[in-house]
């Protein structure tokens, strides 16, 4: 199978490359696209833009940024729908991976997000976008799947 794999902090870099690696054992034919990080690239991604190009937080950084993100939210789509992967797999980072899933979905791809966004804590109204566009959700918490099941997720 072919997967494609957002991970845009570094925290999501290391757990995403537990996953291809994970991925690996159960599918000897695995192909990775990522925008992603070392470890990613290490465990056998093809990058297509490093975390270090792409990783802004706060309101300052994001509005001085705001072009390059745009333009990285364009040139991810164009890059998914390119590579035509089976499913995507976003790793955290909601603010970026929720916009493209949202896409992906509207084109028909499988979204499975891993390391859920912790709506649980703020953001709620994100939810509703969830529950629209992702096929499944992973979480880490044990907590998490009761939350999410009363929402009536398949976790």
């Amino acid at each position: 199978m072919k997967y494609y794999i957002i991970a845009g902090e570094v925290s999501g870099d290391l757990h995403a490359s537990y996953l291809m690696k994970e991925i690996k054992f159960w599918d000897e034919t695995a192909e990775f696209r990522a925008w992603g990080g070392d470890r990613m690239q290490n465990e056998g991604a093809t990058l297509v833009k490093h975390i270090k190009d792409m990783n802004f937080m706060g309101f300052v950084e994001v509005l001085a940024n705001l072009k390059a993100i745009l333009n990285n939210l364009r040139e991810c789509k164009k890059d998914i729908l390119a590579y035509n992967p089976d499913c995507v797999i976003f790793v955290d980072y909601p603010g970026f991976n929720l916009r493209i899933a949202s896409f992906c979905h509207l084109k028909g791809f499988k979204t499975f997000y891993y390391i859920s966004p912790k709506v649980w804590a703020w953001k709620k109204g994100r939810i509703a976008v969830m529950k629209k566009v992702l096929t499944k959700l992973f979480v880490i918490f044990p907590f998490e799947k009761e939350f999410f099941q009363k929402y009536n997720f398949d976790v």
